[in-house]
């Protein structure tokens, strides 16, 4: 079980205020060193892109080829956690995970500062981040499910809330939207990352038995 990526994004209304990442963290070891830019670029698309389409108050997870995206858009200050993960990884661990990240951001970084960031980033196409050095702490910690087991017995509240579960990405996407398509168009994307999730993409259909 792999957790490779933890961002907490602001979540804007309409194509002019895209989602946009203002604390991240990732855990690339696992991929050669040529190929970590590439992924994290990737990882970086594939949130704002699932950010952008789960509903204020929703949480679901999203697969794309061996990844898994779990996503909570909470409705109260337009922040979305999301955490990408091998699909091995427990659905109910990571969201039990965003729930804590977004209670702990919004009390230890100020609300304007966080603003602020999300309002320079659209403005410059960058990611532009607070300093919140708890996220890489919990991206390593929680390598390992069960040191989840705490804040899961605090938040039982997730055992009544719904988690909507897609099997692909298509699924949330708008009527006429493909992946394919948004990748190609991605100004964020260099032309490596767009080859990798090609040939990611290739790799993993050839495998698939009907």
């Amino acid at each position: 079980m792999k957790v490779i990526s933890i961002q907490v994004l602001h979540v804007g209304s309409g194509p002019s205020n895209p989602a946009i990442a203002v604390a991240a963290a990732q855990d690339l070891s696992s991929f050669s060193f040529y190929q970590r830019g590439t992924v994290g670029e990737f990882m970086t698309f594939l949130a704002r892109t699932v950010a952008e389409r789960t509903p204020p108050g929703q949480r679901q997870s999203v697969q794309e080829n061996n990844y898994t995206a779990h996503v909570y858009h909470r409705q109260s200050d337009q922040l979305a956690g999301v955490i990408i993960s091998d699909q091995e990884y427990p659905v109910r661990v990571a969201f039990s995970l965003l729930n804590k990240i977004l209670d702990e951001f919004t009390t230890k970084v100020r609300r304007d500062e966080w603003e602020d960031k999300a309002r320079q980033g659209r403005q410059t196409g960058k990611q532009v981040l607070v300093e919140y050095p708890d996220l890489p702490v919990y991206l390593q910690k929680y390598q390992d499910p069960k040191q989840a087991d705490a804040i899961m017995k605090v938040q039982q509240e997730l055992d009544e809330t719904k988690i909507i579960l897609h099997k692909t990405i298509e699924s949330v996407l708008e009527r006429g939207e493909k992946l394919d398509s948004l990748v190609d168009k991605s100004a964020a994307l260099s032309a490596s990352s767009k080859s990798f999730y090609k040939t990611a993409k290739k790799q993993n259909s050839c495998c698939v038995i009907a």
